[in-house]
């Protein structure tokens, strides 16, 4: 398999995220593996399974479900992991989506009193999660995945990712190992590997008000960006509201629904200081 370069590593990693090529030889690569472990006993499972229902057996994507707060870097791993599982399985399609396209929109949020507590459990459309988890499970054809823009932090209408009878499929977003109480299916019982990116909240704090600046500093030259107004005020007002949300809205969101599932994940990436990875936990049963 050909190394990964600088540049495709930068493509690769989240606005304010830091990761090197050193990360990707000594955990990322490892993990690449374990996934390859998993993922010809799910082969070989399914084959068992269809020789002794004499059965045909049907494609079934082999789904990796990546969970962790926001701004703790899911979205650098979905897509590090993408390129490296592409490079290892050359003939076989791989893709990776994000849940933050079955939040409900802004005006469905604000019909529904739920602005304030978007990213929250109730504020995701989980039926139809759950009802796309199930087609792409099934291997139904070209399903349509929802996008999120947040550049405009809305659901963008008529605009979706294709998923189209992938043999692995990436799902990243901080709802994915979630138990919600009035689901009977739960988006993770359609995964066959799962990963929680953790960092201790202080940290992941200071993470998110990080990517706040950078936004902002990407954002005065875009009256259409969400962060324009912001970006053109008063920067310490700016702040102080980042603050106030990650306060009353994202770190709640993280310790009472977020945090509980981590350890239902296969495995835990434990960040420290400048998103170094220092600690790695696989489950043991």
């Amino acid at each position: 398999m050909a190394p990964l370069s600088q540049a495709e590593l930068n493509q690769a990693k989240s606005l304010n995220d830091r990761i090197s090529l050193a990360d990707v030889k000594e955990i990322y690569l490892p993990l690449r593996h374990l996934i390859h472990v998993y993922y010809n006993q799910y082969q070989n499972q399914q084959q068992n399974r269809a020789n002794f229902l004499r059965l045909h057996l049907h494609k079934t994507p082999f789904i990796v479900g990546i969970a962790g707060s926001v701004a703790v870097g899911k979205s650098t791993t979905a897509r590090l992991l993408e390129i490296l599982l592409t490079r290892a399985y050359p003939t076989k399609t791989i893709q990776n989506i994000t849940t933050d396209g079955f939040l409900y929109s802004n005006a469905e949020l604000k019909r529904r009193g739920l602005m304030a507590r978007k990213g929250f459990p109730e504020s995701y459309n989980m039926e139809h999660l759950i009802t796309f988890m199930n087609e792409v499970k099934n291997n139904l054809g070209p399903i349509k995945a929802p996008k999120y823009s947040h550049q405009s932090y809305d659901v963008l209408p008529d605009d979706y990712d294709i998923i189209d009878s992938p043999d692995i499929l990436i799902v990243e977003g901080i709802n994915v190992l979630q138990l919600p109480s009035n689901q009977q299916i739960y988006v993770s019982d359609f995964f066959d590997f799962s990963i929680y990116v953790d960092a201790d909240p202080a940290l992941i704090e200071k993470w998110y008000l990080d990517r706040f600046k950078l936004l902002l500093d990407t954002a005065f030259t875009d009256p259409s960006n969400y962060y324009y107004p912001y970006a053109i005020g008063d920067r310490s007002a700016a702040l102080a509201m980042a603050k106030r949300v990650w306060r009353t809205n994202d770190l709640p969101n993280l310790r009472d629904y977020i945090l509980p599932t981590r350890s239902r994940a296969d495995v835990i990436l434990h960040k420290t200081e400048n998103h170094r990875i220092n600690q790695i936990y696989l489950r043991k049963f």
